[in-house]
């Protein structure tokens, strides 16, 4: 015995053709050219800004991972000379463009006090590749005092 089914329980179960199928489902579900291109716009719109910011970003962490690693050098430099001036305090502790390991570069002044020292560490990553230490290539500055050892008693 077979039952007769009503339009909306047709429909549901796809009995509203010959073949078996909704006529909703005959339309084409793809999208249409104009659909895409609008996609495409909007996404490119959107990119952009977004590709802006990455960029700031990146440039952002290498000023910052140089000025970092240049921070590390110019206090290594720094307890390199005390160590020196315990020993060989009348020694001239300067130098220039000295290099300390891949592209950075320092430069220490001394004004060679007789009893206290101004030494004043300068590091800096050299961009244009030219192995001086220009004022634009110098990231930072560290300054300290070094004083003469007294014999002791």
């Amino acid at each position: 015995m077979r039952r007769t089914l009503t339009r909306v329980e047709s429909a549901i179960h796809g009995r509203n053709t010959p073949n078996g199928r909704c006529r909703t489902h005959n339309r084409s579900s793809g999208v249409t050219l104009t659909e895409v291109m609008v996609a495409s716009g909007l996404l490119v719109i959107a990119l952009i800004p977004i590709l802006k910011a990455l960029g700031t970003a990146t440039h952002t962490a290498v000023i910052v991972e140089r000025k970092t690693r240049s921070l590390a050098l110019a206090q290594a430099k720094l307890e390199e000379i005390k160590a020196r001036s315990v020993y060989h305090y009348d020694d001239s502790f300067t130098e220039n463009s000295t290099s300390l390991g891949g592209s950075y570069l320092c430069k220490a002044n001394d004004d060679q006090g007789p009893d206290l020292r101004t030494i004043s560490v300068s590091v800096g990553y050299d961009l244009n590749g030219d192995n001086d230490l220009a004022a634009g290539e110098v990231e930072l500055t560290l300054t300290t005092y070094v004083a003469r050892r007294w014999p002791g008693p």
